[in-house]
């Protein structure tokens, strides 16, 4: 890619991020459940994941539409390109940036330190993707994640939130472990074993993949969490009386 357009990159990742301060702005001057309100701690979460929320939709749907508007980018994951791609991880980029900010300014990152890890990795691999201008078909297949985040992030504010219908909690679990596999699980395991099998192990394809594999142990860690939490609650250990009010972990 030339030089003018990693200058744009640049630019659009800069739009990204004062677009999601907007959004934490609208955030702020949202009303908020009184079980919100009458816990100080959990002021900052709902607003965090609300603006959490936004990126999962926005950026879900739109990985969604690239590879429906341009499949054939599936069958050339390294070097496969498309407008629409690198405009979406320009964007996530942003989005990741605004939160590690958020998490650091607000004083969250002893709680949130995973959450950190986790955007430091992706914006390094976001950078690398607009520098060389390959694997960006790899990158437009992990933000299929945002679609299965949509109701990860649902359930976490319906917890906050206290809803008094159950039955709303209940259907989101049951669909957030579909989402779960189908847009977490699936897209992650079949990029592994891509990269194990045909990426060069060097250069960018070594960074890559070590950033693929470091992120399946999250992954891996974080569906366990969902399961004990949402299925097998009697397996939960050392979570009685702990208060979790200001950490960011969707899982708890």
């Amino acid at each position: 890619m030339g030089p003018g357009w990693r200058v744009a990159s640049v630019a659009l990742v800069g739009g990204s991020v004062a677009i999601f301060g907007a959004l934490r702005r609208l955030a702020l001057a949202l009303p908020q459940p009184s079980a919100v309100r009458s816990r100080p701690g959990r002021v900052w979460r709902w607003r965090n994941l609300l603006v959490s929320f936004a990126h999962s939709v926005l950026a879900g749907l739109w990985a969604l539409f690239s590879i429906w508007h341009s499949p054939e980018l599936l069958s050339d994951i390294p070097d496969g390109y498309s407008v629409s791609g690198h405009l979406l991880v320009c964007f996530s980029s942003g989005y990741f940036i605004h939160d590690s900010l958020d998490i650091i300014f607000n004083h969250q990152s002893r709680s949130s330190w995973e959450y950190l890890v986790h955007h430091a990795m992706a914006i390094s691999a976001f950078v690398s993707l607009m520098i060389t201008g390959r694997f960006l078909v790899a990158a437009v297949l992990l933000l299929l994640v945002e679609v299965s985040n949509i109701f990860l992030t649902a359930r976490m504010l319906l917890k906050m939130s206290n809803v008094p219908s159950p039955a709303l909690y209940e259907a989101n679990k049951y669909i957030n472990l579909v989402m779960y596999f189908a847009f977490r699980l699936a897209p992650q395991a079949y990029l592994t074993w891509y990269f194990l099998r045909y990426v060069e192990v060097q250069g960018q394809g070594a960074f890559l993949t070590a950033n693929l594999l470091l992120l399946d142990a999250m992954i891996l860690m974080y569906f366990s969490r969902l399961l004990r939490s949402d299925f097998f609650p009697s397996l939960r250990k050392g979570s009685a009386g702990r208060d979790v009010d200001g950490e960011k972990f969707l899982i708890d």
